[in-house]
């Protein structure tokens, strides 16, 4: 039986998420931190991917992305994940696969929902215990969120703009915006909708993405489903 398509819509942005195979490391050194996000970039550049925010973890990552062309987001990933694959092996003698199958993908609304987004993955090192602040965490793009640093690989997203007129007031909002933290019930609702590889939105979203996509978006229930549980919404 194929592989379903990814859900990708021109212009919504995209949660990812990769973890290596059995959890394993990814990343042995920051050469192999630097060589990932110049791929990254090469790969953005080529598929015409805008890159929001990202973090390096250990053995996984998380991107914010979002493309005007749908499949380029799952072309970029594939192009990203063979080439990192490879060099990874050839720098460290080893052979086969590096990730935990395919990456973990959820479309994200705008508004409140792609800003928690923003947060929850710039903020994975502190949850993780790594660091005490988001920007203690060199891998990341925090720095240029909070107008610490230029980084060319990120793009802000109009949504994020919008915080402020200038750089400097974006960057006081969002910190603001970060020092509230995620939420237990918004940190459950991100992990289900990167599992199940849904819409992360308002119900409202959820119809229009059903509506472009025929096929369902909404978190599925524990257990069974009900026999119209994965129909579309109808309004």
């Amino acid at each position: 039986m194929p592989r379903q398509a990814r859900l990708e819509i021109p212009g919504i942005p995209l949660h990812i998420t990769q973890r290596g195979v059995n959890r394993c490391a990814i990343f042995l050194d920051d050469e192999d931190r630097r060589h990932y996000l110049r791929l990254l970039g090469e790969s953005a550049a080529r598929h015409g991917l805008c890159i929001h925010t990202y973090v390096l973890m250990g053995n996984h990552v998380h991107l914010l992305v979002s493309s005007d062309t749908s499949g380029k987001v799952s072309l970029a990933m594939r192009q990203l994940g063979q080439a990192y694959v490879t060099a990874f092996n050839r720098r460290h003698r080893r052979s086969g696969t590096l990730w935990e199958g395919r990456f973990k993908s959820c479309l994200v609304d705008s508004d409140r929902y792609l800003l928690t987004a923003y947060r929850y993955i710039e903020l994975n090192p502190v949850r993780a215990a790594m660091v005490e602040r988001p920007e203690h965490h060199h891998w990341s793009s925090v720095h240029a969120n909070l107008a610490l640093c230029e980084d060319s690989l990120v793009t802000p997203h109009p949504c994020f703009i919008e915080m402020g007129t200038t750089p400097q007031a974006r960057a006081e909002a969002y910190r603001t915006w970060l020092e509230q933290g995620v939420s237990k019930d918004e940190l459950i609702a991100i992990r289900q909708h990167l599992q199940q590889e849904r819409a992360f939105g308002s119900k409202r979203f959820q119809t229009m993405a059903e509506k472009t996509l025929g096929r369902p978006v909404n978190v599925r229930r524990p257990g069974r489903p009900r026999r119209d549980e994965d129909k579309p919404e109808s309004t």
